[in-house]
């Protein structure tokens, strides 16, 4: 990973579209399909970060448009019946927002987003102030040169100088949907004496 990026504000996207606490339903749909993405920061005041809604937030208010739900799942997902009548950001966000830090290293970064099963995360200053976003994709594209996909079994190939990444970023790519295995083929290293026989590794 010679000349790679370390840290997280060396990857980010720093034009970051945000959502205030007010806003509408209808409006945090439009701005995700126009910016093709699947989750926004909400922000007060001069750019701190509240929240964040994703599709997941969105989802409960058409799946319980026209059903109405047992007691059971009353019970068992009052949370998601909460936002199924949110109308505004505050209501549907996911507060208080996972994000990290512009100083965090990628592996830290990875590492909680792989946790967490999340696409994106808030990069923010010490103060919380929204600088940008790193998404799992950002990630990735430090790690490898290449990836190939057949029939949901996917191939990562790359120059990875701390061999930890490798399960890290394996479990990056499981999370994607329809993904059913992950290979890692590493390159051969510029050392001395490397052999040139790199062989496949499953993480």
């Amino acid at each position: 990973m010679h000349g790679s990026p370390h840290i997280v504000s060396d990857v980010m996207t720093r034009t970051v579209a945000s959502l205030d606490r007010d806003a509408p339903f209808k409006e945090i749909v439009r701005l995700m399909q126009d910016r093709k993405v699947s989750a926004l920061p909400v922000v007060e005041g001069e750019g701190r970060v509240v929240g964040i809604v994703s599709e997941a937030d969105l989802l409960p208010k058409e799946e319980f448009r026209d059903n109405d739900p047992d007691r059971y799942t009353q019970l068992r997902r009052l949370a998601d019946l909460a936002k199924a009548g949110g109308v505004s950001a505050e209501e549907l966000m996911t507060s208080p927002a996972l994000t990290v830090r512009p100083d965090v290293t990628l592996a830290q970064a990875a590492r909680t987003m792989a946790h967490a099963r999340v696409k994106r995360l808030p990069v923010v200053d010490e103060l919380g102030m929204l600088e940008g976003i790193v998404s799992r994709a950002d990630l990735l594209k430090v790690f490898l040169r290449d990836v190939e996909v057949h029939d949901g079994a996917v191939k990562l190939v790359g120059r990875v100088r701390d061999t930890s990444l490798i399960p890290v970023a394996a479990r990056l790519v499981r999370a994607v949907e329809g993904v059913v295995d992950v290979d890692f083929e590493p390159e051969e290293q510029e050392t001395a004496g490397a052999s040139s026989d790199a062989r496949p590794s499953r993480p």
